[in-house]
This record gives structure tokens, C-alpha cells and sequence, in this order.
């Protein structure tokens, strides 16, 4: 009768199987900004970027909705609201900056933005290889501490650029032309922003290591 009766609860893997199509989208908004910092199809990448944030917005629902009705979740229910909110608020943090970029009509970037879209397509993919691993933390803890790690390393490099980024715009921009100076100290905020947003990830990812090992 037991063994009826769990064979209709949910899986506990489909929250891996719900982390991993949201962690895609998360991946694929950080490749389209990165692209169209560089300068590629802006206005198309910027589009799919406002479409993958939505469907990991009906991702983060369905993950929340799982909680609910789930009887066995694979680590404390808190912990996996916590995840995949963190999860989203770094796209949320992409479609902000998109929302942004088309506000004030830019189709061209600064370096320091543009080495910055290289940054946040590393941690996005730091935080997509740890994402798996947390299917069996005890197997798993050493690596998913290396990786918050470096995601914590690469969020550092994020500020350099954004500091650096600020003081070159001051100098080209400083004197002659506020309005300029404004959109890219926004712009280098928000990407800032969006770096911020994986180390909390990878925050949460610790979090969950040191609760279960």
C-alpha cells in the first residue's frame, strides 16, 4: 500500500529536471547579452533575451507550485525557493538591462561593457555546471564549493570592470556630455547587477552544501 501510495507523489528529480530548463534559459539570455554587447544583432538578441526571461519565469512558477504539492523534496523546501528565485532574479537582472539599452536607443558599447558581457556568460556557466551536481551533494560538495567560488572570483573581476568602466566613461564623457556618462554608468551598473545576481546563486548553492553535508 506504501509503495502505491509514493508512486503518486512527485519525483524529487523533477525539480533537476526544472532547475536544468531554467539554468538553460538563464545560459542563453547571458550568450544573447554578451552577443549584443559586442555589438551583433542587437535588437534581435535583446527580443530573445525578453523571451527567455519569461519562460524561466513560468520555470520559477512551476518550481514554486512543486514545492507546494510535493510530499519529498530532494533538500529543504526553503533552500530550493531560495535557489530558483536567486536563478531568476539573474535573468530578471539581463531583462532590466535590455529594458535599459532599448530605453536610450544604444547600439554601441564600451569595452569595459563588452569585456563585462564576457563575464556574466562565465558565471552563468560556472553556476550551469554546479546546478547538476546538486542532485547528489554529498558526492558532489568538494566541486560545488569549488564552483561558488569562482563564481565568487569572477564577481570580483566584475566590480574591477565596473570601477574602471566609471572612471574612463568620467574621462571621455565627465565635462562634455552628462546625458552620456549617465547611460553607461547605468548600464555598467546593471550589468554589475547581473554578476551580483550569480554570486548569490552561488551563495545559495554553499548554503545548501554546508545544510546537507
Amino acid at each position: 500500500m506504501l509503495g502505491w501510495f509514493r508512486k503518486l507523489l512527485p519525483r524529487e528529480d523533477r525539480f533537476f529536471d526544472l532547475f536544468a530548463a531554467h539554468i538553460e534559459r538563464v545560459v542563453g539570455a547571458a550568450d544573447a547579452l554578451n552577443d549584443l554587447l559586442q555589438g551583433h544583432e542587437i535588437e534581435i538578441n535583446c527580443a530573445r533575451i525578453v523571451k527567455l526571461e519569461h519562460e524561466a519565469d513560468d520555470l520559477t512558477r512551476d518550481v514554486l507550485q512543486a514545492v507546494r504539492r510535493s510530499f519529498i523534496t530532494p533538500f529543504d523546501r526553503s533552500d530550493i525557493k531560495d535557489l530558483i528565485q536567486s536563478m531568476d532574479d539573474a535573468i530578471d537582472m539581463m531583462h532590466k538591462t535590455v529594458k535599459t539599452i532599448r530605453l536610450f536607443e544604444q547600439t554601441e558599447f564600451e569595452p569595459g561593457m563588452q569585456e563585462m558581457g564576457r563575464v556574466v556568460v562565465e558565471a552563468a556557466r560556472l553556476v550551469a555546471e554546479a546546478v547538476p551536481l546538486l542532485k547528489d551533494v554529498n558526492r558532489n560538495a568538494a566541486k560545488l564549493t569549488q564552483l561558488a567560488e569562482e563564481v565568487t572570483r569572477v564577481e570580483g573581476r566584475s566590480d574591477e570592470l565596473h570601477d574602471e568602466g566609471l572612471k574612463q566613461l568620467f574621462r571621455r564623457y565627465g565635462k562634455d556630455n552628462a546625458m552620456a556618462f549617465l547611460i553607461g554608468s547605468e548600464i555598467y551598473g546593471e550589468l554589475e547587477k547581473v554578476v551580483d545576481r550569480f554570486e548569490d546563486v552561488a551563495d545559495e548553492i554553499s548554503g545548501i552544501v554546508i545544510e546537507n553535508v
